[in-house]
């Protein structure tokens, strides 16, 4: 009976300490968390508030960055001057330049004018075609460039010969003066075809060369020498004068 008794009150004594230890445990449980979040609170608190600065001193420093401080000693005082250059305007490439020929028929080249006249043809050797004899001649000069111009002429006779020759103009200056103008004489070398007409038509190589010499505004002289490889050689000695027109570019 007093075992009982003593159990029983053993079991009433624990009870009460349990219920104690776990009353008190409670509010210390409620404190270490009320303490924890205000923990955490401030640290969040800590860590705007160093971001709000951070932020703050990056944006003056950007803000000097873009200021331009003159130097002592310069002239460039005005606003444009003072204003921050962009990369733009530091970069700015030229446009590289490209060379470009004029092309114009009937241009003028560094020979002369273009012109059209009449001359007189001497055969100097063979005699298979007109340009071999004595003969009356069509001269032209058509230039299409400052440097190349071509020639078509015809030398009339039993034999008719076409000759369309495409010549480099040349000029001279006077000698022991670079400075000085281009002497009055154009010559010029030049290669193309020749067409002889008849019962034995053929067309064969052709090589010129000549001298043109303004005379005024109108009139151009000129002298040249043809010769065409036909089954001789035919090679004749032209002079006569040719009237001068202006050129139309393309």
């Amino acid at each position: 009976m007093n075992t009982i008794v003593f159990h029983k009150t053993a079991f009433g004594v624990l009870s009460l300490a349990a219920v104690a230890v776990l009353g008190g445990g409670m509010p210390a449980v409620a404190e270490n968390l009320d303490t924890i979040s205000t923990q955490q609170l401030t640290q969040i608190s800590k860590t705007e508030e160093q971001a709000n600065t951070q932020a703050v001193s990056n944006s003056a420093h950007e803000t000097v960055s873009s200021i331009v401080i003159p130097t002592p000693g310069t002239v460039e005082t005005s606003s444009a001057a003072l204003a921050p250059q962009t990369s733009e305007s530091t970069s700015q490439t030229a446009a590289p330049n490209v060379a470009q020929a004029d092309i114009g028929i009937g241009t003028t080249t560094r020979g002369g004018s273009s012109y059209i006249g009449v001359a007189a043809n001497i055969g100097l050797s063979g005699g298979d075609s007109a340009l071999g004899d004595g003969n009356f001649m069509i001269i032209s000069k058509i230039g299409f460039t400052r440097a190349f111009s071509v020639r078509p002429s015809a030398v009339l006779g039993d034999d008719t010969v076409f000759l369309i020759p495409v010549s480099y103009d040349f000029s001279f200056q006077q000698l022991g003066d670079p400075l000085s103008e281009a002497l009055p004489i154009a010559p010029y070398v030049g290669a193309g075809a020749a067409i002889k007409t008849g019962g034995d038509s053929q067309v064969s190589l052709l090589l010129s060369g000549g001298v043109d010499v303004p005379l005024n505004s109108q009139f151009t002289a000129n002298a040249a020498v043809n010769a065409a490889f036909f089954d001789e050689t035919d090679i004749g000695l032209s002079i006569g004068v040719g009237y001068n027109f202006g050129g139309f570019g393309i």
